[in-house]
């Protein structure tokens, strides 16, 4: 790896994690409007972008949840596991819309992760967590295709590294 690309990765870890404390009360819910999830779209625009994405998420587990552990491996491996599924999904289809698209429909169905997080860390139940975590998600996801979309046009996120 590139020392730009570390650069780059690290200011977008960081960036997540500045996004996530403005907005901590709500990211750590059953229902988790995790504003800067919508920086899991810059993977369709750069695959390259994944290690800083995984890495915000982690340490904003790491620095902000109230689940500790669960969350570092959780909440990392949903994020981890998301990525690489759009990444390889990528390789077939090249239309930027569909691949937002798809992001936000892969993010939020795999929150099922999330929600058996939450069962085995609160006891909460299994489905209707997965529901309102999935809806979290989808929400912040869906509302952040036309930003991300929008950004890519003016910074080109696929020259940035």
């Amino acid at each position: 790896m590139n020392v730009r690309v570390l650069v780059v990765n690290g200011v977008l870890a960081a960036l997540y994690i500045a996004v996530s404390a403005v907005i901590q009360p709500f990211g750590f819910t059953n229902v988790q409007f995790r504003i800067p999830e919508m920086f899991n779209h810059l993977v369709v625009f750069n695959k390259k972008l994944f290690f800083g994405v995984v890495l915000g998420v982690f340490l904003t587990n790491l620095f902000f949840s109230p689940l500790g552990l669960y969350d570092l491996v959780f909440g990392v491996a949903h994020s981890a596991i998301s990525l690489l599924i759009i990444i390889q999904i990528a390789k077939y289809i090249k239309n930027a819309w569909v691949l937002l698209i798809l992001n936000t429909l892969v993010f939020t169905f795999t929150m099922f992760i999330i929600a058996f997080e939450l069962y085995l860390a609160l006891g909460l139940p299994f489905l209707f967590t997965w529901l309102t975590t999935a809806a979290g998600e989808f929400v912040v996801l869906a509302a952040g295709i036309p930003i991300m979309y929008a950004l890519n046009k003016q910074l080109k996120f696929d020259k940035l590294i």
